[in-house]
């Protein structure tokens, strides 16, 4: 989805771990991390599903990080990347099939009915409208992880 890398005057192993207490400490995170023999260590953040809807509003994106030592001493470069939960990505494919079946319907003449194109209307516009609603939210969730984490490494 979307990838964000910077350097970090740290080694891999102190900025894990203060991610680690910063992230692991907050009520409704998920942090999990795992060092790796090349002084590297990965990490991965996302919100707790406490119920069902919660997929809908909050729990959508998860960061995956990748904190590896460079060439010059003391000195880190962090990749981290945004990603789409599973099961949000299962919902907007399931919609683009629902989309694609009744397309798909129209052409091939099945059923012609001025219903039928009212249908298809409507949720091609439902469908672009909460693609423009979704696009927003993600870029402000991804800037939420971005104020967040640049706040706890002080960079």
């Amino acid at each position: 989805m979307k990838a964000w890398n910077f350097k970090v005057k740290s080694n891999p192993k102190e900025i894990g771990d203060k991610l680690e207490s910063a992230l692991g400490a907050v009520d409704g995170l998920v942090f999990n991390m795992n060092c790796k023999k090349n002084n590297s260590v990965t990490f991965k953040v996302r919100k707790k599903i406490l119920y069902a809807w919660y997929m809908l509003f909050l729990n959508y994106i998860i960061v995956n990080g990748r904190l590896s030592k460079t060439a010059i001493k003391n000195e880190t470069d962090v990749e981290i990347s945004f990603t789409l939960h599973f099961l949000m990505a299962l919902i907007i494919f399931t919609y683009v099939l629902l989309f694609f079946g009744l397309l798909i319907t129209i052409i091939l003449g099945t059923n012609n009915s001025l219903l039928m194109f009212i249908s298809g209307g409507i949720l091609l516009a439902v469908g672009v409208l909460l693609w423009i609603e979704f696009q927003k939210r993600t870029d402000k969730k991804v800037q939420e992880y971005k104020t967040l984490i640049s706040e706890i490494l002080e960079f």
